[in-house]
């Protein structure tokens, strides 16, 4: 992680952190990043979220789409990572956001 800590990844963040609305993000990271990045990004969140409610990689690929090795990849972050899939999940169902099955 400390391969990209700096003064210009901080003011990104401290940027996202002040976004006050859903519609706001919205704004944001449709000004920041690509339709597939952003896409991307809320695909592995949810392969995360799928996972921490013990769903296995066979049913993630077949209700997803998405291949192995980024469940893998995604698992991996999950359970040996610096913790920030868990605390976002954590903290969304805390708001009793569920995941939504597609």
């Amino acid at each position: 992680m400390s391969n990209f800590k700096n003064p210009d990844t901080d003011a990104l963040f401290e940027a996202i952190l002040s976004l006050q609305s859903l519609e706001e993000c919205y704004q944001f990271f449709e000004d920041a990043c690509t339709i597939k990045e952003v896409k991307d990004i809320s695909q592995r969140f949810y392969v995360a979220r799928l996972l921490a409610d013990g769903q296995n990689y066979q049913e993630i690929n077949a209700k997803t789409g998405v291949s192995t090795a980024t469940i893998c990849r995604v698992n991996k972050c999950l359970n040996y990572g610096d913790g920030g899939y868990r605390t976002a999940i954590d903290r969304i169902t805390e708001k009793g956001i569920t995941i939504n099955d597609k």
